[in-house]
């Protein structure tokens, strides 16, 4: 794992050079002076000293969207807990022209100039007084300051978009969750320091500014210039703090409530909002009703930004999402655009419960927020839009957790962080679909309704603060007997406060299960680690009774007893539970002959579990790739959208890694097998958008799978419908849940991927951008791969925004990989610049352009390319990862090639 002492050595605060002093009472034409050692930083530590809690800001920004720079004039009312001559805060890249402190001496304010001092490496200033800062007293710190508009994905950036006609306009938007308030303004940037915020924002009249909370007054400062003053917040952290500057349009409607909702998009898609007006309002009247605590402000925004980096962020009434999150198009939209969408808009607005009214109080319980949020997505939409099903698919988030929870270089969901990058670092599946998945299994230990109970309980016990402590005491006895009675915070400490998860292995004598416990780990070196324990919600049924058993696992090993000797029993129903199973001797047997006899004997949630667990057990060498290709064999009688995901997900990566290396025969074979597997379910697909969301997006992926593999009768369909589409100019409507499959078969000649490009650049297939980018970056043709790389660095085309996952499309595409790699290298710095250090878009190139190399000479170069880069990047996790799991591809390979070729020699 990463090292967590990566904060700046605290020793070299007064060396020359390390810091600047800026803004001293002189002109300003010579406020900025080298640092010197004369006058060295106050404070030495990247976490802010508690002696100044700032109370109240004062805001007023004017964007310039002409020039690409803003003006700001900051007042902070601010309390003194303890004396001090010098205010510490943070400020990146901010040009601070004056800085002065008031006090109030009777009935009368003095100010006073005060010296700015700025250390960068901690992002940090220091307003030195000329007299000391009493405790109890209040005070007012007065900042004037200019900047840049950001050129990336944070802070206070710059956007734009083409309208229908061609032409480019420029917004101004923030994304300042976790660290980039202080891009902004000059602020206490940290969770804890909550407070509250009158923000004013300058813009000219053909633009309308948003901001949290609702316009109180528009007064007009000059003809070309309008102040928009805003209601003062409630007290809230800085990272929930927003604001833009464009020319949105709106649709809006009201809560049951009387709550605002508002959807903002460009001007040209605002037909593309009322989906997500609809699902805003039957959510945010669900939540309330939920948590039994009422919405605390007037409005909701949800603005969909043409430049976005995340999927969405939870600012605090203004709520902002990339377009392809929250704009949906009836006419072209596939079902997954429906699913995500629901999904995201729950997931920011269970936030504005978890997360801004309960905030973690530092980001260590990052989980705290976005674990709720996640599981709350599944809890709200299976109510709010029954149709969806999304239960169906949150085993699915367990798995992607298990994939890097497994991994020596993961971390427990509540880990110690310090610096900007280590904190970015905390948004990822740990955090988010871990902390999801042991909510869950939580839930289903204490039943839904207790679990509720608590829930509620949570935010509404901690409104006076605002923060949330980890020493709730809760139990309960709900299915179990009293024996079983488990003190709620002792359980759940097992599962946040150490990494990774347990691996239970069954054995059944007669009518006794004998159960074991180990740290599930993967790695050559992954003898079993000791001291790993955690209290296990054991869940069962039988080939006997299919009623649900349960036994609280809080040892390494104990036994059970079952009334009567059984044929088969199957663990983590549902797979409820954040654990693996191995059954020893003949259990694993016994399942597979249920699945190949009467595979619906089981839940299909229970049947994905079962393939997901005996690859995982595979990989650490408790069974052989064999039994696992035996169990997959039945797939070819399955239908379900769950076990037929993840039995590709398990079987496609094994001819991905033999792809990269020259194995052609057995890779071709493997394909061969795996396309025969589904044969049957594809030849039955329908090329239409009939049926229910898991049947269309399953037609959807299967088709897709169909075609890349040149299954004749997939291509010859797609070819015909390419071909139509074509002649009508692209004015022929594709059915929704097709057009990705029409689309990378036709894109594989350069006549037709040069057509479907010259598509993507119109407005009117804004919808199906996603799809197209697939589409482009599977071609064969290395030109045009190289060439889709470059157009989405630039960004003029191709939405930089969209360079993460084009980049792994072409990292996946066996003629691209090397040109993916490559380019990762060359830009590797404009990339960091870009996406930030440590963020999740980092992450997912790092991993996705090398998570399929499988020999030691591209675990040497990766290895070579991360050393030479500097410290930082070297240090991150994802680094770390992608050669863990560099080097476990190169061990499952050199144990499993041969049985896999072996095997389907046996069995095609």
């Amino acid at each position: 794992s990463i090292p967590l002492d990566r904060a700046f050595p605290c020793g070299c605060l007064s060396v020359a050079g390390n810091y600047v002093i800026v803004g001293s009472p002189k002109p300003p034409s010579s406020d900025v002076v080298s640092g010197n050692g004369s006058k060295p930083f106050p404070w030495d530590k990247m976490r802010l000293p508690k002696h100044v809690i700032p109370v109240h800001y004062d805001l007023l920004l004017h964007p310039n969207l002409t020039t690409l720079t803003f003006t700001g004039f900051a007042r902070i009312e601010i309390t003194v807990n303890q004396q001090t001559s010098s205010v510490i805060l943070h400020s990146k890249h901010l040009q601070i022209t004056r800085a002065a402190i008031q006090r109030r001496m009777g009935n009368s304010h003095t100010e006073e100039e005060v010296m700015v001092l700025e250390y960068p490496p901690f992002e940090q200033i220091a307003l030195l007084a000329a007299f000391p800062l009493h405790v109890g007293q209040n005070y007012t710190v007065s900042i004037e300051y200019s900047a840049n508009l950001s050129e990336s994905f944070h802070g206070f950036y710059k956007s734009t978009y083409r309208t229908q006609e061609g032409e480019v306009r420029v917004l101004a938007s923030t994304q300042f969750e976790p660290t980039a308030a202080r891009m902004a303004f000059p602020c206490f940037d940290e969770p804890s320091f909550k407070a509250r915020f009158s923000i004013k924002i300058r813009r000219e009249p053909k633009h309308l500014a948003l901001s949290n909370m609702p316009i109180v007054k528009s007064v007009s400062v000059a003809n070309w210039l309008v102040e928009d003053h805003f209601d003062v917040s409630v007290k809230m952290s800085t990272y929930l703090v927003a604001f833009i500057v464009s020319d949105f349009k709106s649709v809006s409607k009201m809560t049951t409530s009387g709550i605002k909702i508002s959807v903002y998009t460009v001007p040209d898609k605002i037909n593309q909002a009322d989906y997500a007006l609809d699902a805003a309002v039957k959510l945010l009247d669900f939540y309330e009703n939920y948590f039994s605590i009422p919405y605390p402000l007037p409005k909701q925004d949800l603005a969909a930004i043409p430049d976005f980096q995340s999927g969405a962020m939870e600012n605090w009434g203004l709520t902002t999402y990339r377009e392809s999150s929250l704009l949906y198009d009836p006419e072209k939209s596939s079902a997954s655009a429906k699913l995500w969408i629901t999904m995201i808009i729950a997931h920011e607005l269970a936030h504005q419960w978890f997360g801004n009214l309960v905030t973690m109080e530092w980001w260590n319980d990052l989980w705290l927020n976005e674990g709720f949020a996640k599981f709350m997505e599944y809890v709200s939409v299976s109510i709010t839009h029954p149709d969806l099903k999304v239960e169906d698919y949150f085993l699915g988030k367990c798995f992607d957790a298990m994939e890097v929870d497994a991994l020596n270089s993961s971390h427990p969901v509540s880990t110690p962080v310090e610096d900007p990058a280590q904190i970015q670092e905390m948004f990822d599946d740990v955090s988010y679909e871990k902390g999801a998945c042991i909510l869950n299994m939580l839930r289903d230990y204490l039943n839904a309704e207790f679990f509720k109970a608590g829930l509620v309980q949570y935010p509404a016990e901690l409104q006076g603060d605002g923060f949330c402590t980890r020493n709730q005491q809760t139990s309960s006895s709900a299915h179990w007997t009293r024996r079983e009675i488990l003190d709620v915070t002792t359980m759940m400490n097992t599962w946040t406060l150490q990494k990774g998860f347990p691996l239970v292995t069954v054995t059944v004598k007669g009518k006794t299960v004998h159960l074991h416990q180990e740290h599930y780990m993967k790695g050559s070196d992954s003898s079993p680690s000791t001291g790993y324990l955690w209290h296990v919600p054991l869940t069962y049924i039988t080939s006997k009774s299919d009623t649900v058993q349960r036994f609280l696992l809080t040892t390494k090993t104990d036994v059970l007893i079952l009334p009567e000797e059984v044929e088969w029993i199957k663990f983590n129903l549902g797979m409820n539970g954040y654990y693996i199973v191995h059954y020893e001797d003949d259990g694993w047997d016994a399942l597979i002959s249920l699945l190949k006899e009467n595979h619906t004997a089981i839940s299909s949630n229970d049947r994905a579990s079962l393939i997901n667990n005996v690859f995982q057990l595979v990989s650490i060498g408790k069974l052989s790739i064999s039994k696992a290709l035996d169990l997959s064999l039945y797939l070819k009688h399955e239908s379900q959208i769950m076990p037929v995901f993840q039995g590709m997900n398990e079987l496609i990566p094994m001819y991905k890694l033999m792809e990269k290396r020259d194995m052609d025969d057995v890779e071709n074979q493997l394909k061969g097998y795996i396309v025969n597997l589904f044969k049957d379910l594809i030849d039955k697909q329908s090329w239409n958008d009939e049926g229910s969301v898991s049947e269309r997006m399953l037609r959807s992926s299967l088709l897709l799978f169909a075609c890349a593999r040149k299954y004749q009768p997939c291509v010859d369909k797609a070819e015909e419908y390419f071909m139509k589409w074509k002649e009508s100019n692209g004015t022929l409507r594709l059915p929704n849940d097709v057009k990705t499959a029409v689309y990378a078969v036709g894109a594989q000649t350069i006549e037709g991927w040069d057509f479907l490009f010259s598509k993507y650049r119109l407005p009117w297939f804004n919808t199906e951008r996603n799809e197209i980018e697939v589409a482009l970056s599977i071609s064969r043709n290395k030109d045009k791969l190289q060439w889709i790389m470059d157009q989405s660095l630039l960004g003029d085309v191709v939405k930089t925004q969209d360079l993460p996952y084009i980049i792994v499309f072409v990292a996946k595409n066996p003629s691209g990989y090397h040109l993916a790699w490559k380019f990762l290298k060359e830009n590797w710095n404009k990339l960091v610049q870009k996406f930030e250090l440590g963020s999740a878009s980092l992450a997912h190139m790092v991993i996705g352009v090398t998570n399929q190399y499988s020999t030691r000479e591209r675990l040497a170069e990766v290895k070579e390319f991360f050393n030479s880069v500097d410290e930082k990047s070297s240090q991150l996790r994802c680094v770390q990862q992608a050669v863990e799991t560099i080097e476990e591809n190169i061990r499952w390979m050199d144990i499993n090639f041969e049985k896999i070729k072996i095997w389907l020699q046996n069995n095609m």
